[in-house]
């Protein structure tokens, strides 16, 4: 003979285990039951809840066992925490009404608790996410993507030739304000370089010893200036040469 007392009072401690702060127990007269027996409210969410806070959905699932019970179904009644509809409400007792003449013989309390769970989930939980997908893509469409101007070979030249420039102006920043203020050494002409001495042998040793002296200098030899040379001292020759010729002649005369 089954002891359903028993198993109605290991149900319940099985129950608090569980569900703890979403069991407890209420008087009778705020059950909504007719019955006398003790009863108890559960606090029921859509299932995986903590993943979807957006879903402003809870109900309250009230049951008071039978004398029988499990041996005939629990007293079972439904209400609204937040959110949820009178005519939803009404729709959800019968389906764990159903489920629970179903299960006749075993405790299943929790069994209907998973029951309201997923039905939560699948009522509210999924047109939640379609409004979201739907706001999702109202956002996307409201992204304004910037476009800024569009590249040409005018463009880039123009735009390099403001790098170069700036880039020119911040190497003369960093040189050293000596290198931009010296001035620059005057290049001779061959003649010049002719006249002033340096072509005779005493000169051109004493250059000699000035160029040995410094170390690692490179000179900068350019032809066109050796050939301006030549020609300036083959003009300075033939001058000097004439001029001498003038004058022996009016000596002799």
């Amino acid at each position: 003979m089954t002891d359903h007392a028993q198993e109605q009072e290991m149900e319940i401690e099985a129950l608090e285990a569980i569900l703890m702060d979403e069991f407890k127990e209420i008087h009778s007269a705020e059950s909504g039951l007719s019955t006398s027996n003790r009863c108890f409210q559960i606090t029921v969410s859509p299932q995986d809840e903590d993943t979807d806070q957006s879903t402003p959905v809870q109900l309250a699932l009230v049951f008071s066992h039978t004398e029988k019970y499990p041996d005939e179904p629990p007293l079972l009644s439904v209400k609204s925490i937040r959110g949820i509809q009178s005519s939803d409400l009404k729709a959800l007792k019968e389906k764990l009404e159903q489920e629970a003449s179903e299960s006749l013989g075993m405790a299943m309390i929790y069994t209907l608790v998973t029951s309201a769970k997923e039905w939560l989930s699948g009522r509210y939980c999924q047109d939640a996410c379609a409004d979201n997908a739907e706001e999702e893509e109202a956002r996307k469409d409201e992204v304004i993507v910037p476009h800024g101007e569009p590249v040409t070979v005018d463009t880039f030249s123009a735009w390099r030739e403001r790098f170069e420039a700036e880039l020119a102006l911040e190497r003369a920043k960093l040189m050293p304000e000596s290198a931009l203020t010296a001035p620059k050494e005057k290049k001779l002409t061959g003649r010049q370089w002719f006249e002033s001495g340096r072509a005779s042998a005493k000169g051109a040793a004493a250059i000699k010893e000035e160029y040995e002296e410094e170390d690692e200098e490179d000179i900068d030899l350019d032809d066109d200036d050796f050939e301006d040379d030549e020609e300036d001292m083959l003009e300075h020759y033939l001058a000097e040469k004439s001029d001498s010729s003038s004058l022996s002649s009016k000596r002799t005369a």
